[in-house]
């Protein structure tokens, strides 16, 4: 391996892209802002795109959009003739709330507004299975005809587990597969089956989490695998993310995480690192499991009662 010079660090050029099943091509690492305020959010992308990022995760429950977008614009404004938006990979995604074929078409509307100021979206998702197969599939189709339409260029889903994934692939009037399952992944949560299934489908998986909220950082095999290639914890958990395959999005606010999260392509896992790392024991999400929503057939009548009420309070 050898060690990436600052300037290409800082420019982008030195994180690969990964190509999707509709022919796009997405960084595979990218900034994961969920739960930064929209107060700073503006000043820490454009702080991550001076420092080599080039790929952003938004959402609307994040209520950052729009501080995204305004981060993106600045960054292009200070210098149009090198800072092009098509470097940039910019997603959000629709929350539960908005499903439905109406109430997405409307919450791409929003979006599309939050994001004026660069004028573009590159991926929509779906943000999570939680509502119903007629909501879910609604949803979809209306995903489906923003692409057709030229509003987003790329759609996908967050939050589904192996059922709903197959639920969408069965679709009568499916015309677009999802491009990406955005998830929770690292070693403590490697979803081996849904992986497989996504792959096999060429649908990537996305990993949200990858760092597992700091909360298995101070793991002795972590460290010690870490001390072996002279990186940090979090480093070998980005690197074991990207040799699984999969898009990897680590959170951060601080200027110097930023930094360190990119410098992970001059060292490599061994086979023995990686049997180690993997070797975690039972499943642990960092917090409820947010693809853990039973299909239709699965509800039961009490389930299904308190989702119709939900839906009349919310027409």
């Amino acid at each position: 391996m050898i060690n990436i010079p600052r300037k290409e660090l800082n420019d982008g050029s030195h994180i690969p892209k990964k190509e999707l099943n509709d022919g796009s091509h997405i960084p595979i690492i990218g900034l994961g802002l969920a739960q930064i305020p929209a107060t700073e959010v503006s000043d820490l992308v454009y702080t991550a795109l001076k420092k080599g990022y080039r790929h952003f995760d938004s959402a609307a429950i994040y209520k950052n959009e729009r501080g995204v977008c305004e981060g993106i614009a600045k960054w292009i404004k200070e210098d149009p003739g090198n800072n092009k938006s098509s470097d940039v990979w910019y997603t959000t995604k629709i929350f539960e709330t908005e499903h439905g074929y109406e109430k997405t078409k409307n919450a791409i509307r929003v979006c599309l507004e939050n994001a004026k100021t660069i004028g573009y979206i590159d991926m929509i998702l779906v943000h999570s299975a939680r509502s119903n197969w007629e909501r879910r599939h609604g949803t979809w189709i209306a995903l489906q005809e923003a692409v057709e339409s030229g509003f987003v260029k790329t759609i996908g889903v967050s939050n589904y587990a192996l059922k709903h994934v197959q639920e969408l692939l069965e679709y009568k009037d499916l015309k677009i597969k999802p491009a990406v399952d955005q998830v929770e992944l690292h070693p403590w949560l490697m979803r081996e089956e849904l992986v497989t299934y996504l792959q096999k489908n060429k649908i990537a998986p996305e990993a949200y989490s990858p760092l597992t909220r700091g909360m298995w950082l101070d793991d002795p095999t972590l460290v010690r695998i870490a001390r072996k290639h002279n990186k940090s914890p979090a480093q070998i958990l980005i690197n074991w993310s990207l040799s699984k395959g999969f898009i990897c999005l680590p959170r951060t606010s601080k200027p110097k995480r930023l930094d360190s999260n990119l410098e992970v392509f001059d060292f490599q896992l061994d086979r023995e690192d990686i049997d180690l790392i993997e070797k975690r024991g039972e499943a642990h999400p960092t917090k409820k499991d947010s693809t853990d929503y039973p299909l239709d057939s699965e509800k039961t009548e009490e389930q299904l009662k308190r989702e119709q009420e939900s839906l009349k309070q919310n027409q």
